[in-house]
């Protein structure tokens, strides 16, 4: 028979049998659909995460107090950086052009009748250049407020929005656990990094915050949460990163596991990349379960087809047509049913896709593989999963189908 006579009575077939083929294909339709999207959200995902760690500013290496391990295996975390390890970097590596220590805590602070609970930071006036951060409204406190500990802060925008409104904040007042800072800046709107939102912040010289905010609870100096440094270009990442942590074991007498961790960009970014990466396989994978599903749905279909068509089978095959004729003719029925519910699936997914990038942060976009591997499979499961049905009808005897009808 002509492949093209096939075709077209399996057309036949299946539009004589809407609701059934249609219902057929929603498994298909559901199994494209889900893994498209999912594979989409993944790497929407990698591409924000991306987007977030080169927000942080350019060329950044971040050192974090303990070992892997050792932050892994105590809900207290390690003390082991101060102020002097960062003075130390900056003086002492010639590959590292400038040096932010921070000591972070939240506190409730208060205007007037106003409060929020809000992030505050002490930190050096390096910190607007290696964190890539500007100054919208006045200025950014200088290395003699930190030297006199002075009691200024600098604010983010969110900050200045909830607690003064239209109102000027530069030259105002605000209180931290009952104490004084003078507003003497409003620095720019800088968005979020990973759900972390870096406008409700108040900023404030590092050792005002050590010794008026948190206390010095470090037994090795004036303790900060974390340093982020900024090498002097791209090419000497990989050196800086060498030199810190040489220096460092120096600094801090060891012989055997290090007290902190010196991180890249690059290293955080293959972390969440690693992360996210296993995240969108298993939503695939997950999602190719109803691919499977709806490949069984074609099965038991094609089997109840078979059962209904005993009477066409065997009067086909008594005037002339050969098994070869019906197996193609159920195998291509279960393809375009597989095919069909593929591209709707696909459209279905691309339409989930859209409205994700449209509606969330995420940069979701259609992955030409991922369109190509759930098209390709869901043909695949049309030809498997009908293999069994088609072949069950080519060897029906046309006698016995003929008496049987």
């Amino acid at each position: 028979m002509n492949i093209f006579e096939s075709v077209k009575m399996a057309v036949k077939t299946l539009t004589a049998n809407k609701v059934r083929s249609s219902l057929t294909m929603l498994g298909i339709i559901i199994g494209n659909a889900s893994v498209i999207t999912m594979v989409g959200v993944g790497q929407g995902a990698q591409t924000y995460a991306s987007e977030q760690f080169e927000s942080l500013g350019p060329n950044v290496l971040f050192i974090i107090p303990g070992s892997d391990d050792a932050r892994q295996s105590t809900l207290d975390l390690p003390r082991t950086l101060t102020l002097e390890d960062a003075q130390a970097i900056a003086t002492q590596v010639p590959t590292v052009d400038a040096v932010a220590p921070q000591l972070q805590s939240q506190q409730v602070v208060t205007y007037q009748n106003r409060t929020s609970n809000t992030s505050i930071v002490g930190t050096t006036p390096d910190f607007v250049g290696v964190r890539d951060f500007e100054v919208e409204e006045g200025r950014f406190f200088t290395e003699l407020d930190v030297q006199r500990s002075t009691r200024v802060a600098t604010i983010g925008s969110d900050v200045a929005d909830k607690m003064f409104g239209n109102s000027d904040p530069v030259g105002q007042q605000i209180r931290i656990k009952n104490i004084s800072f003078q507003v003497i800046g409003v620095m720019e709107r800088k968005g979020a990094f990973l759900g972390n939102n870096q406008d409700d912040v108040v900023l404030i010289p590092l050792t005002t915050m050590s010794s008026r905010i948190t206390g010095n609870t470090s037994p090795y100096g004036t303790e900060v949460s974390f340093i982020s440094v900024t090498a002097e270009d791209a090419t000497v990442m990989d050196a800086a990163q060498f030199q810190i942590r040489n220096l460092l074991r120096l600094r801090h007498q060891i012989t055997d596991e290090d007290d902190f961790t010196v991180r890249s960009q690059k290293d955080a970014l293959e972390i969440v990349g690693n992360v996210t990466g296993a995240l969108t396989l298993m939503l695939a994978a997950i999602a190719g379960i109803s691919l499977f599903v709806g490949g069984i749905g074609i099965m038991n279909i094609m089997l109840v087809s078979v059962r209904e068509r005993t009477q066409e089978i065997g009067l086909r095959k008594a005037i002339g047509a050969s098994q070869q004729d019906i197996l193609l003719q159920f195998m291509i029925e279960a393809t375009i049913v597989a095919a069909i519910g593929g591209i709707i699936g696909t459209l279905v997914g691309v339409g989930g896709v859209m409205l994700i990038a449209a509606t969330t942060p995420l940069q979701a976009g259609v992955s030409s593989s991922a369109v190509l591997l759930a098209v390709g499979v869901s043909g695949a499961i049309g030809l498997f999963f009908g293999v069994f049905p088609a072949r069950q009808a080519a060897q029906l005897d046309p006698i016995v189908a003929l008496r049987s009808a």
